[in-house]
């Protein structure tokens, strides 16, 4: 196995073959292969248990106990759908976390002012919105430079109105930084609008890619649009005509 490897970001951002990875006997990931480009956007889509979060963790770095190949940049970062913020911390130090040395409050705030948040810097995270607390997470990911940026379901627990804003700010980061993205998702409807690409996972192998090749900023009336929504809802089952799975 090779994981965390430092590569120049040429070629592919993400390289993984042959991954499998079991819990008490049963593969999880099963022989799987990926392939993201460097400032590349990818969805991944899935239902519960099909193996998405596993994936995840394991480019991540935060699980080790596989086999196969999995080639990753250095430079990464995850933003889960818990903000993850500690609670004694004010917001400028919780951005900065975990970074060596000891890191200026003003690389912490020009990250902040990037989400939207930098009125907020010296606040509790006690005091702070769902959107906020997310939109802090999502500073903390940024002061590292990712090369690559992981997105564990990080709009999951937002009201309809904040997700909308916040999965338009995720586009505009990404534009603007140029990283490679991959969100894990259950949302079909935020993987069309956001993604290059999107994989449907199933029964822990990449079963079914689509490519989204529909003009910024998308909308959602576009019959295009409507037409991947569907197709991606049918590869996971789910009848459009009912809403039944």
């Amino acid at each position: 196995m090779a994981t965390d490897v430092h590569r120049p970001m040429t070629g592919q951002a993400v390289r993984v073959e042959g991954l499998t990875r079991s819990f008490d006997g049963r593969a999880v990931l099963h022989d799987l292969r990926l392939d993201i480009r460097p400032g590349e956007f990818v969805a991944l889509l899935g239902r519960s248990g099909c193996g998405k979060s596993t994936l995840l963790r394991v480019l991540a770095g935060l699980d080790r106990d596989i086999s196969g190949t999995v080639l990753v940049p250095r430079r990464k970062a995850v933003v889960f759908q818990a903000p993850r913020l500690m609670p004694w911390k004010r917001v400028w130090p919780n951005v900065v976390l975990g970074l060596p040395g000891r890191p200026e409050r003003a690389l912490a705030e020009r990250a902040l002012a990037e989400v939207g948040l930098a009125h907020r810097s010296t606040a509790w995270p006690r005091t702070l919105s769902g959107g906020e607390a997310q939109r802090a997470a999502l500073a903390r990911a940024l002061v590292r430079e990712p090369d690559l940026l992981l997105l564990d379901e990080p709009f999951g627990a937002l009201d309809a109105l904040t997700r909308v804003t916040a999965q338009r700010l995720v586009g505009e980061l990404w534009q603007r930084r140029g990283c490679a993205v991959l969100l894990v998702t259950h949302d079909v409807e935020e993987a069309v609008l956001l993604a290059d690409r999107v994989l449907v996972m199933d029964d822990g192998v990449i079963a079914h890619e689509e490519r989204v090749d529909l003009d910024r900023p998308r909308a959602l009336t576009d019959p295009r649009f409507a037409a991947l929504r569907a197709a991606l809802l049918a590869r996971l089952g789910v009848d459009t005509a009912t809403g039944t799975t």
